[in-house]
This record gives structure tokens, C-alpha cells and sequence, in this order.
């Protein structure tokens, strides 16, 4: 066995000049120097960067690495690698080699003749002479199916964060948004029993007690919403963690400050997708792939070449060996339909490649540009806030006075919980953009 094996790694080397099909050639995209509204400085190997933790959140750390270890979606990718591993174990010299090796011992006998054993051994070994480098290609493709399997790892991973890390965010702002709403409930609840004693009094019209207690109902009205909004966060996390909502409800019930984005979110160039980005890099092994299968189907055109033999060792030994040659005549039409059919998805592979690439682009720029603009619309709201927090202490004020109506009071105060809501929202979409 070790003299075929050496056999066929000789014969392999010698006829590689003999491989059919087209040779890969990575693909190339026009990309601009810059994005849209970004900078000219690359940002390095993106996946080497722990981003997430720039948010200096203990809990949201915690999760991140649970999830990591436990998430569905990432175990899948890694099963899938084992699976392309095993397949490319396949490929090479041992897809070349084939053969079997059986033994018997029978005893028999009867009337006068006794009892005897008959002993038997054969070997049957097989080599493909690897004529037109369908093996080699078929080596190549799954190798590169390999790499594609590794690098949907990294995509899996970085959907999980991208996910993980969006729902936390949002579900610190339900918090704080409640934490706000129910501020204002106190707040208004005050006012309404203030307006009843002043109506109690004769100092305040039944409309004032009225207005009043809609705008503390209206207040009422916002919680189921929020409280929604914070369950269906914490039952997103749970599956992507793959755990029970339960053992994380009490954590994440704590409560804690809404995370911030740093000051900048520097998106690189685009240049660095092509090395940054899983998503691309799959594609481009998948295109590599399909290339290859072009070869396999081409190779599958020609003849082939098997060497073979016998050793057989019963009363006496015999042996056969010799060479089978086999020409795919019938086939012809099948075959060459499969090959066209191979052409045809390396196409759409190279198609699906460019369009990866000009997707991820896409993604960036609008990333980056809902950043930019985000970021000034939470200054905005937290510049009204604090204009419509003095307001509010001024129409309480004067409301105390007598010289406004509960109306205006009312208004004031209702725009100032509206905006300091909306300010949390703000926040929520004000993430930074990421090329990995």
C-alpha cells in the first residue's frame, strides 16, 4: 500500500501540467479611496478589535462572552467547518487509491471423504491516474469550501454581536424611558392633586382638573408600550444566548446606564473590506470554488485511466494487474451540459462577489452618515431638554402665581418628557459604524 501511495503522489506531480480547466485569479473592485463623509486612514484587521467594549459595560462584557460560547447560530458555523473538513480529507491521493482485501477459511466434509479447510486471500488495489486534473481540482474546490466555512464563522459571530449588542442598547433605553415616564407620572400626579385642592378652593375651574388628569392618564398610556419594548429585548438576548429569559431577567432588571458611542467611529477605507469583512471573503472562496468545479466537470469530458490488479491465494497464488481505460462516449451530451452548467455558476459567484462588495459599501457609507447625523440630533434633543426643563420650572412659576393657565403648564412639561425620551432614542441609533 505505501508502494501505490508513493505511486500515485509521482504520477499526481507529473501530470498536474495536464489539469483542465481555467485556473482561479482572485477578483478585483473599483473602490474609492475614501467613504462618503469618512476619513483616508485604514483601521487594520478589524477583527482583532474588541469594539464592543469601548462602551465600558461590565454587563453588556458578560454577555458578549456567553454568547460567544453559546450561541446557536456560531456552534452551526463550526459544525459546518468540521463538516468541510472532513470533505477535503476526502480529496487528494486518498480519493486516488481504492481497493479491498478479503480472507475465508471454510471447513467441509462428509461420508468418506472427511473433513477439510480451505483457506482463501485476495487483494484488489486501484489506482486512478489522475490524467486531466479532475482530482486536483476536485482538491482545490474542497479546500476552498473549507476556508468559506471558517470565514461564515466570523459572520456568524459578528451578526451575534451586531444583534446582541443593538437589543442591549435598546433595552437600557426602555429603561431609562420608563425610568423617565415614571418621573413624569409622579410629577403629574402632584399637579393633578395640587389643581383638585385649588378647585376644592374655588381658585381652579373644573377644565383645569380635567386637563389635568388627562395628561396624568396620557402619561399612564406610554408604559405597556415601553414595558413591551424592554421584555422583547431581554427575550432577544435570551436566544442568542440560548438560555431560558429567566436566568437573565433579574440581571438585566437591575438596571444600568445607557451606552454611548465614543466621540468618532473612524470606518477606515473601503479597501478594508476586502480583508476585513467575512462576508466578501466567503464570497470570493465560494467564487474560488466554483472555478474549480468548472475543472472537474471539464476533466469528467476526457478519459481516464485506472491501474488494477489481483493477488489471489488459495491451493495455489495467482495475480493479475493491468490498466483499464475508459472513454465517457454516450455521455458526452450529459457531461458536456454539466460543465456548461459549472461555467454558469462560477458566473453567478463572480456576480455574487461584486454585488457583497458593493453591498458592504453601501452599508458602511449609510452607517456612517445616520452616525454623523444622529449624533447632532441627540445634541439637539439634549439642548432642548435643558431649555424646556427651564421652561418648565418657569411656567410652574408663574402657573403658582396666576399669571398662566394650567394649560401652559401642562404643555411645557409634557414636551420636556417627550424630548427627554426621544433624546434616548437618539441614542439608540446613534451607534458607530463597523467594516469587520
Amino acid at each position: 500500500m505505501t508502494a501505490l501511495r508513493l505511486a500515485a503522489l509521482s504520477l499526481t506531480a507529473s501530470l498536474a501540467a495536464c489539469t483542465v480547466g481555467p485556473d482561479y485569479e482572485a477578483p478585483s473592485a473599483d473602490l474609492a479611496s475614501s467613504f462618503a463623509e469618512g476619513s483616508a486612514s485604514p483601521i487594520g484587521d478589524a477583527a482583532a478589535q474588541y469594539w464592543w467594549r469601548a462602551y465600558g459595560d461590565r454587563t453588556l462584557e458578560d454577555l458578549v462572552r456567553t454568547g460567544l460560547a453559546q450561541n446557536l447560530d456560531i456552534r452551526t458555523a463550526i459544525a459546518r467547518v468540521a463538516e468541510a473538513q472532513a470533505a477535503a480529507r476526502a480529496t487528494g491521493v486518498s480519493a486516488l487509491l481504492e481497493g479491498s482485501a478479503t480472507a475465508s477459511a471454510v471447513r467441509s466434509g462428509g461420508g468418506e471423504t472427511g473433513i477439510s479447510t480451505t483457506r482463501s486471500a485476495s487483494f484488489s488495489p486501484s489506482l486512478l491516474i489522475d490524467l486531466f486534473g479532475s482530482e486536483r481540482r476536485s482538491r482545490e474546490q474542497a479546500l476552498a469550501n473549507l476556508q468559506s466555512a471558517d470565514l461564515g464563522v466570523g459572520e456568524a459571530r459578528l451578526a451575534f454581536l451586531s444583534s446582541l449588542v443593538t437589543n442591549y442598547i435598546d433595552l437600557r433605553y426602555y429603561q431609562e424611558a420608563l425610568a423617565v415616564t415614571r418621573e413624569t407620572i409622579d410629577s403629574r400626579s402632584e399637579t393633578l392633586t395640587l389643581v383638585q385642592r385649588q378647585f376644592d378652593a374655588g381658585t381652579a375651574t373644573e377644565l383645569d382638573a380635567a386637563q389635568a388628569e388627562a395628561s396624568l392618564d396620557a402619561s399612564r398610556a406610554t408604559l405597556p408600550s415601553l414595558e413591551s419594548g424592554f421584555y422583547a429585548a431581554t427575550y432577544a438576548i435570551a436566544t442568542l444566548l440560548a438560555v431560558p429569559s429567566q436566568t437573565i431577567e433579574a440581571t438585566l432588571a437591575r438596571g444600568a446606564a445607557q451606552p454611548r458611542p465614543g466621540s468618532s467611529a473612524n470606518v477606515g477605507v473601503p479597501a478594508d473590506l476586502l480583508r476585513n469583512r467575512p462576508d466578501i471573503r466567503a464570497a470570493e472562496r465560494d467564487l474560488a470554488a466554483a472555478v474549480a468545479a468548472v475543472g472537474v466537470s471539464e476533466a469528467a469530458l476526457y478519459p481516464s485511466l485506472n491501474l488494477g490488479g489481483t493477488v489471489t491465494s488459495s491451493d495455489g497464488t495467482s495475480w493479475s494487474f493491468g490498466p483499464t481505460l475508459s472513454l465517457p462516449v454516450v455521455l458526452q451530451g450529459t457531461l458536456s451540459a454539466s460543465r456548461d452548467q459549472a461555467i454558469a455558476r462560477a458566473d453567478q459567484a463572480r456576480l455574487t462577489w461584486r454585488a457583497t462588495v458593493l453591498a458592504a459599501v453601501e452599508d458602511v457609507q449609510a452607517a456612517q452618515t445616520d452616525f454623523i447625523r444622529n449624533r447632532r440630533a441627540v445634541e439637539a434633543y439634549r439642548q432642548s431638554v435643558a431649555s424646556y426643563q427651564r421652561v418648565t420650572d418657569l411656567s410652574r412659576q408663574t402657573y403658582d402665581a396666576g399669571t398662566t393657565t394650567l394649560l401652559d403648564l401642562l404643555d411645557a412639561a409634557s414636551s420636556w418628557a417627550t424630548l427627554q425620551v426621544a433624546g434616548g432614542l437618539g441614542w439608540t441609533l446613534s451607534r458607530p459604524a463597523e467594516t469587520d
